[in-house]
């Protein structure tokens, strides 16, 4: 078990990690990567059971399956510190012929990636597949999931939804990113998702509520008061209400870096935000 300080310190580790990878190629989307390097690090670091010796099939592990892609940085920083590839090959994101592509893709091989998710909407439908197989194989180990809010926009995840409550899918944990922007702007304002929590539970969904969803301590909460709700016929979902480009003072309270790079300058101040504290690669 780590200490909260412990867990803090891979969050701004990670932040960098984040902030390096779109800056050297002046291209990425550091927003939600940094708003979600809380939850990724708790997930990875004290919540799921899995080996880093990587397998596709996962069996008898809990699996991850990551929908909002776009938000590679800082999946990729997570993984490469949890021991599933050098921290080292962080330096080839999104170049030519890296395994580590702008959304993760499955055909480079890369420890950790089990589905392409440049293409958003999917992430639910597939975790919903890899829950019941682990059911029909009497895996007891569970699946969880992580989806932008604007993603729920695409009308594939209300299937998936309406499907996974009506099935009793309970070995599942979806998590919405619920930072209330995306590229065009406030969600609100593109395409109002109303009361998300109405919504799923009128989709027979358990709905855990995460008002700090940048606060370790009450993720950590959050997670184990949903893995105690499995197992029970209905799939979980948290809300987890998170500030797109948390960590870094000038991203905060914005939209505008969601698919952005900081320049030289605005790198450095990112990073003197965040100080070092287990290596740069």
């Amino acid at each position: 078990m780590s200490t909260t300080q412990q867990l803090q310190d891979f969050v701004t580790q990670v932040r960098r990690d984040i902030l390096r990878q779109v800056h050297q190629v002046n291209s990425g989307h550091p927003g939600g990567s940094l708003g979600c390097a809380e939850f990724f690090s708790v997930l990875y670091q004290e919540v799921m059971d899995y080996s880093s010796s990587f397998d596709m099939d996962g069996k008898n592990e809990d699996l991850f399956f990551l929908s909002n892609g776009h938000i590679s940085p800082v999946f990729y920083s997570v993984l490469a510190r949890s021991g599933f590839f050098p921290v080292e090959e962080l330096n080839t994101f999104r170049k030519i012929d890296s395994r580590l592509q702008g959304h993760p893709t499955t055909h480079e091989g890369l420890p950790g990636i089990r589905i392409a998710s440049g293409s958003l909407g999917q992430g639910m439908s597939v975790a919903i597949g890899a829950a019941h197989t682990k059911k029909m194989n009497k895996d007891s180990h569970l699946v969880y999931s992580l989806h932008g809010d604007g993603e729920l926009q695409e009308g594939q995840n209300w299937e998936a939804i309406l499907y996974a409550g009506s099935k009793g899918v309970d070995n599942l944990i979806a998590t919405i990113d619920y930072n209330k922007k995306q590229i065009d702007g406030a969600t609100d304002d593109v395409l109002p998702l109303g009361d998300l929590k109405k919504k799923f539970e009128a989709f027979d969904w358990k709905v855990i509520e995460l008002k700090e969803g940048n606060n370790i301590d009450a993720i950590k909460s959050a997670l184990e008061q949903a893995k105690n709700l499995t197992g029970k016929q209905q799939p979980i979902v948290i809300l987890m209400e998170t500030e797109m480009g948390n960590g870094v003072d000038y991203m905060m309270g914005t939209h505008a870096w969601h698919g952005k790079a900081p320049n030289d300058e605005q790198l450095e101040s990112a990073l003197s935000q965040n100080p070092e504290t287990l290596g740069d690669y």
